[in-house]
């Protein structure tokens, strides 16, 4: 990878409420509930090549029907930036082997996993559109190696990514999400709390408004007049 020349692009609305889902019908859905940064994250293993083809490609389509929709997609850039997508996520894995130069070239917005501050430093070095902190708190959904962040050490990490927006990551429920946004991100990445919940709709209905209650608590007076 070549040394990064400019930033990536910015993020055109706030991350906010961010469900991470694993198919293009959710990612449909989320979009009729009101969701606008949505993250599609397919595991690898339980699809052909043929069918992640075209869960991204759906996906992709269904973010560029709504406006301010910020549809990222996991891993798979090679077809997110084929199809023209808004943005992609990464690991820090993914550093070593994709073509960080021509996603930044296509104007894709970049997002990076990030588990220490090592791991923050390096990513912030790509100049991406965001960064995500994580596991915050203990996860089954995705086998780990790194111990839980934390709200202490979030706190502390938020600043070190700056001006890089932070999503945090890992083990969030909504009840959660107060607790984590606290600690200065500007949005939180959920999964089980959406993609298990009893009533999905209602957990969305409650994400959305979590997350921009946190938001209005932050603003200052001055900020409320410029509305």
């Amino acid at each position: 990878m070549t040394p990064p020349t400019a930033h990536f692009a910015p993020l055109t609305g706030p991350l906010g409420f961010y469900p991470v889902v694993p198919d293009a019908a959710w990612v449909q859905r989320l979009l009729g509930w009101g969701v606008r940064t949505i993250q599609l994250r397919i595991k690898a293993a339980d699809h052909t090549p043929a069918d992640i083809g075209r869960e991204v490609n759906a996906a992709i389509e269904a973010g560029q029907q709504v406006p301010g929709a910020q549809v990222f997609i996991n891993d798979h850039w090679q077809l997110a930036l084929a199809a023209g997508a808004y943005g992609v996520h990464l690991g820090q894995e993914d550093l070593d082997t994709a073509d960080i130069d021509a996603l930044r070239r296509a104007g894709l917005r970049l997002g990076l996993s990030t588990h220490t501050p090592a791991e923050l430093a390096r990513a912030r070095a790509v100049q991406p559109s965001y960064l995500a902190i994580g596991p915050i708190y203990p996860t089954t959904l995705k086998v780990m190696p790194y111990e839980p962040v934390g709200l202490e050490r979030l706190a502390l990490w938020v600043p070190q990514a700056a001006p890089c927006p932070v999503v945090a990551i890992g083990g969030i429920s909504l009840e959660r999400m107060p607790g984590v946004m606290a600690c200065g991100v500007e949005g939180v990445a959920v999964v089980s709390a959406v993609t298990l919940a009893a009533d999905p709709q209602q957990a969305v209905a409650s994400g959305l408004t979590l997350a921009a209650r946190c938001v209005e608590s932050r603003q200052t007076p001055q900020d409320r007049l410029r509305r």
